[in-house]
């Protein structure tokens, strides 16, 4: 039986790199109070530089270090959020930046749980034995998007722009994307959302809805914090159970980088270690939505916490609401 497993990760942020105490001049904030409610102290945001652009270096990276050309990849999913345009959408722009025009190209708009999603498609198209390898491109540019002064200060101090590439194969060994499950709830969708352009509007655009702030991002916090930290350990607990692998066996945990206070509630609820087991780099790079995950494997993996045979659990919880996590043998 084929199984799909993560051969390569490249990964890219922006050079610009924008602190708490930037934030500071902009609004009324400061690094404690940031520090305390998020865990945050820095964050990349592009200049000039679009979704698919940072996807694509991130893209060139992992082919590079995957010893693959564009020409090797059989298909592309492309998650985010920040499309370079309304329509169409990134994946097929990446065939042209990528130079594989006629490359089979699949959007996923999941938000932080983008790449949740993305794993479940790619796991299923590699076992069906349709295709052989997966490009699957997480890539989210926030910044364009915030409101960076005081009235926007919740949203603004939590999210930065990077992008991911994981480069999925098929083999027969026993090793690779165990299970994935996903859940969703639109229920709260105003909870956690950008609302406009909305085709609840007519004209489609306009200046009322821009004045209004219908363009920036907004959060109910305080409920996207309950949620979050009771769906994250369910979820964990359910993708284990359905991959028939016990809680001690796990080597490391890889949240979304949402909130670091969240990560924190997660680990002790799953009565977990979580400077040990449960990774966390938000310090560095903020929440980046749908790259957040494999921008973090990336950086564990660089450090030695991820080795072969090694179980890793990925999870996620974001707008929609949508949640999902993944168990992988290494």
């Amino acid at each position: 039986m084929a199984r799909a497993y993560i051969d390569t990760i490249g990964m890219y942020v922006p050079p610009g790199v924008v602190t708490n105490q930037d934030l500071e001049k902009l609004m009324d904030t400061s690094n404690e109070w940031i520090l305390e409610r998020s865990g945050i102290q820095e964050r990349h945001h592009v200049d000039g530089e679009s979704t698919t652009e940072i996807g694509l270096k991130a893209a060139e990276a992992a082919l590079a270090k995957a010893g693959m050309t564009a020409d090797d990849v059989e298909y592309i999913i492309f998650s985010t959020i920040a499309n370079d345009y309304l329509v169409p959408g990134g994946g097929a722009i990446m065939t042209k930046h990528l130079g594989i025009p006629g490359t089979p190209a699949l959007d996923i708009r999941m938000a932080c749980s983008g790449y949740l999603y993305g794993l479940q498609v790619a796991k299923a198209l590699i076992e069906s034995e349709a295709y052989n390898n997966i490009l699957l491109i997480t890539a989210e540019v926030q910044s364009v998007a915030l409101d960076m002064t005081t009235a926007g200060r919740d949203t603004a101090v939590l999210f930065g722009d990077g992008a991911a590439a994981t480069i999925l194969k098929s083999t027969d060994e026993d090793r690779g994307v165990l299970t994935v499950v996903t859940h969703s709830d639109g229920r709260y969708a105003e909870d956690l959302m950008l609302r406009s352009p909305s085709t609840h509007d007519k004209p489609f655009l306009s200046y009322e809805n821009v004045d209004k702030g219908h363009g920036r991002p907004v959060m109910n916090g305080r409920n996207v914090f309950k949620h979050a930290i009771t769906k994250f350990p369910a979820v964990i607990m359910e993708a284990l159970e359905a991959a028939n692998i016990e809680k001690k066996d796990v080597k490391l945990v890889v949240p979304h980088q949402a909130n670091l206070r969240i990560t924190e509630a997660v680990a002790q609820r799953l009565e977990l270690e979580p400077y040990k087991v449960v990774y966390s780099n938000i310090h560095k790079y903020g929440n980046t939505t749908s790259a957040s995950i494999p921008i973090a494997l990336y950086e564990a993996m660089a450090e030695g916490k991820v080795n072969r045979g090694d179980i890793v659990v990925v999870a996620a919880f974001g707008a929609g609401f949508t949640w999902g996590a993944s168990v992988i043998r290494w």
